[in-house]
């Protein structure tokens, strides 16, 4: 397996299990803050190697008037004051092809979101920066499709990405998750994540919003660790009923600590680590 490079670590098989993880949107300074210091904290206890996450645009809201977070300009601002002042790597989404150089003298990692998997434009953009690409797979894909996504990325320069599992649609505001496309992807020779908090989205389930069973999650990601990830992405938040995006299906920061404890014990018996 090809592994990716992400800060002064390393992702991917015989490595130690890696998190990305942060608050859906970049809310704020303070709050972002005490999110990924709480969680940087946590990861230094368990020996697992923290990215930091939050979007600067969330731009696929349900709503036209739903907080869509503040800009490029004045995210990767607060992303590049969250990197120094925590020393941790970052992870952010893309969804424009001109977002790409920008974005990519900030985080470590670019990410392609479900909806725009296919769009092979911004998968140039985001392969001709040289940073670790970490593509969702998108909801309405086959596994077996994402290796049309890795031959993309290859054609364009990038041999340093990730394969996110989040998800498929199963009728209307319902999201299934098919572990078989977790080996699947992985035999790609990429490192595969798993995505823990949007697989229990309810996309649109509020109408005007998205809905979420967060209650799932932990079941979700125990299970994907013992089919085998190198990474989880976890969307968290210290109070998710106040979240501006995504709360429903957020895990608390006060449990998350429990939750990854789970998770590396079987990460570490599965991948045979002391």
């Amino acid at each position: 397996m090809n592994k990716v490079k992400v800060g002064n670590f390393m992702i991917g098989e015989g490595e130690p299990l890696a998190l990305l993880a942060g608050p859906c949107v970049l809310e704020g300074m303070d709050r972002c803050l005490l999110i990924g210091r709480t969680i940087k904290e946590i990861c230094e206890r368990l020996g697992i190697n923290y990215v930091f996450k939050a979007s600067f645009d969330k731009a696929n809201r349900s709503s036209f008037h739903s907080f869509r977070g503040p800009g490029l300009e004045k995210g990767l601002e607060m992303l590049q004051g969250i990197k120094n002042e925590l020393g941790v790597p970052v992870v952010t989404d893309i969804h424009e092809t001109y977002q790409a150089a920008p974005a990519a003298e900030v985080a470590d990692i670019l990410q392609i979101p479900a909806f725009l998997c296919r769009q092979t434009d911004l998968l140039h953009a985001a392969a001709q920066t040289g940073r670790v690409v970490n593509v969702k797979k998108g909801q309405f894909l086959a596994p077996e499709d994402m290796r049309n996504v890795v031959d993309k990325l290859h054609e364009s320069g990038c041999d340093q990405m990730m394969l996110t599992e989040r998800g498929a649609s199963f009728g209307y505001h319902n999201l299934v998750v098919d572990m078989r496309s977790l080996p699947i992807m992985r035999s790609f020779g990429y490192p595969v994540v798993f995505d823990g908090t949007h697989s229990v989205q309810l996309p649109g389930g509020n109408g005007t919003t998205s809905a979420g069973n967060r209650e799932y999650v932990e079941y979700l990601v125990r299970a994907a660790v013992g089919v085998g990830v190198d990474a989880l992405f976890l969307e968290v938040h210290d109070n998710p009923e106040e979240a501006l995006s995504d709360g429903a299906n957020m895990v608390y920061l006060d449990k998350l600590e429990g939750l990854l404890k789970d998770a590396l014990a079987i990460h570490k018996y599965v991948h045979h680590q002391a």
